[in-house]
């Protein structure tokens, strides 16, 4: 290998005129840089395999930061044009990239988001930032606020002839109440309506501040909306109308070749990180692993779950790879499987007694979420990020009155007092549900003993945090649950803090690819009919965050996860 390496520092000696030219000729002065986003944005993003490269769409906001990095100093770039086609993720992820966009405003430069095909809360939420904010002619912008919905389902299982039966601890540990009540409980409303105050009050200070106007001039634009095309505009909401080739004039550039103004970021950055003489040596990295989707011990049908097996895999490979100076613990999911969420934070709390290891959680580090970023010498969130929710649930779906119906009959024959404990057949008896809860409560006190050595506080302190209860990022730092607040920016900076001197400015990301290995999708290893027609009609009625919490309670497992939380 230090041979090719040798060759090819060779072949970089006798390339070294051409490309010093290259680099001479630089940019033109007053070019504007272009970033377009369209489809799903994140933090970071692990390099695309060969035959992935055409179809990635993804943004990488570590990505987009070191284009703004360097254009901000960068007295040849006049300013930074994003094209904001759709943005899928989270506000924590909306927050990132918003705060990327102000630091390039704060440096002198200008910004300008466009908008062509409009947006919604989110979209607005970004574009506030911006110096000069363009609407598609016929877009429309719908900063509408925020929506959390439910659907209570006791009375259709019910009428399906389906008993729920939900065991769970924590006030607040909601996430199975949509189907035993008909109505939202009182402590889930009330941390849904803290959550969604802080969402929405986020909002309408930044379209305040962006757009220089009132609080409640703000709030107002939110309440009239939508708004078509020029009725932006005449709102306050966006400064102009255009197409994409009438942007050049819309900036103030009235040339022939208008084109000539504008170079593409990513093409930018590759140019300022050019290396001319490649490494000898492979160089020293941070690695970013991510916990991303809902913690399971199986992959789901589009393999969007967080498996034990795979992220363990890549906290053992960090751990033994010399290279790996620190971790970053990348976390957006909801939480799920309980025994799959110990089996992680166990080889993660291995990993931080050897390496510094920082958590940075996205738009939602909850309930199985949080417990693995215990460990950690460090938490960071954005200030709209969804923590917390340190409970457990669990559930019987009995379908005995269903079989029943459709001329199902079961015979059973028993050994052992508690034989139906987990069998779907027939309603508990008390004896049988006070052994489920006391094996509940012992999860709990799991939980709740993780925190509590990880975040270094009392057990008492922790059991005042706990007990089902969500919090907002903002919310989560004032009570110790986290460090900081700030995102992945700021959770790089932390590892890099806790790495030897001599190697800390030299150390890069490295986003950790899942490994490849063919796992069966899930598929419930109960092949009984009762557990397959509610599985079944539990999929017509339910979110995809409810029909996971339904699959992992039908599977026998103790469920560490939020209720769902939805945003428009």
């Amino acid at each position: 290998m230090i041979f090719l390496r040798l060759i090819g520092l060779l072949f970089d000696l006798i390339l070294l005129p051409l490309r010093l030219l290259v680099r001479s000729r630089g940019i033109k002065k007053g070019t504007f840089l272009t970033i377009t986003i369209d489809g799903p944005v994140t933090d970071v993003i692990a390099p695309p395999r060969f035959w992935q490269i055409r179809s990635q769409k993804a943004t990488s906001l570590y990505t987009v930061g070191e284009i703004i990095d360097r254009a901000a100093i960068d007295p040849r770039v006049r300013g930074l044009v994003v094209t904001l086609r759709s943005f899928e993720g989270g506000l924590a992820s909306a927050t990132s990239l918003r705060t990327l966009l102000g630091k390039m405003r704060r440096a002198g430069k200008e910004v300008c988001v466009y908008l062509p095909r409009g947006g919604g809360t989110k979209e607005v939420y970004v574009a506030s930032v911006a110096s000069k904010l363009v609407l598609g002619p016929c877009a429309q912008l719908s900063p509408l606020g925020f929506l959390s919905s439910s659907r209570y389902v006791r009375r259709a299982l019910e009428r399906a002839g389906i008993e729920p039966e939900i065991l769970a601890c924590g006030d607040y540990k909601s996430a199975g109440e949509t189907l035993v009540r008909d109505e939202m409980s009182a402590p889930q409303r009330e941390q849904l309506e803290m959550l969604l105050d802080g969402f929405h009050g986020t909002v309408i200070a930044a379209i305040a501040e962006g757009r220089r106007l009132t609080e409640s001039a703000a709030a107002a634009l939110v309440d009239n909306a939508p708004y078509f095309g020029e009725a932006a505009v005449e709102a306050g909401l966006a400064d102009s109308v255009a197409y994409e080739d009438e942007l050049a004039k819309t900036l103030g550039i009235d040339e022939p070749h208008p084109t000539r103004f504008f170079l593409d970021g990513g093409a930018y950055l590759a140019k300022k990180k050019q290396r001319l003489f490649r490494r000898l040596t492979r160089p020293p990295v941070i690695a970013v692993i991510p916990v991303h989707g809902a913690i399971a011990h199986v992959p789901g049908p589009f393999d969007n779950f967080a498996t034990d097996e795979r992220v363990t895999r890549m906290v053992r490979i960090a751990r033994l790879d010399r290279r790996v100076k620190g971790v970053i613990l990348h976390v957006d999911s909801p939480g799920g499987s309980a025994l799959a969420s110990d089996l992680m934070h166990h080889e993660i709390a291995m990993l931080a007694r050897e390496k510094p290891v920082v958590c940075c959680m996205a738009n939602v580090a909850a309930s199985g979420g949080y417990y693995v970023a215990a460990p950690a010498h460090k938490v960071v969130c954005e200030s709209t990020t969804v923590t917390g929710s340190i409970g457990v649930v669990a559930a019987r779906l009995t379908a005995e009155a269903l079989l029943a119906r459709i001329g199902v009959k079961t015979e059973v024959v028993r050994r052992g007092r508690r034989a139906e404990l987990l069998s779907p057949m027939r309603p508990i008896d008390e004896d049988s549900r006070a052994a489920l809860q006391r094996e509940l409560e012992a999860t709990y006190k799991a939980f709740v003993a993780v925190v509590a050595r990880g975040r270094r506080m009392k057990t008492e302190r922790v059991e005042e945090l706990a007990r089902g209860r969500v919090y907002g990022g903002t919310h989560a730092l004032q009570v110790g649950l986290v460090d900081a607040v700030g995102g992945f920016p700021v959770a790089l900076a932390e590892v890099r803090k806790l790495i030897d001197a001599g190697v800390r400015d030299r150390v890069e990301p490295h986003v950790m690819r899942t490994p490849r290995r063919s796992i069966p999708v899930l598929d419930p290893p109960s092949k009984d009919a009762g557990r397959k027609a509610a599985s079944l009609l539990l999929g017509s009625l339910l979110s995809p965050h409810e029909r996971l919490l339904a699959d992992l309670c039908l599977a026998k497992e103790r469920v560490l996860a939020i209720a769902p939380i939805t945003e428009t």
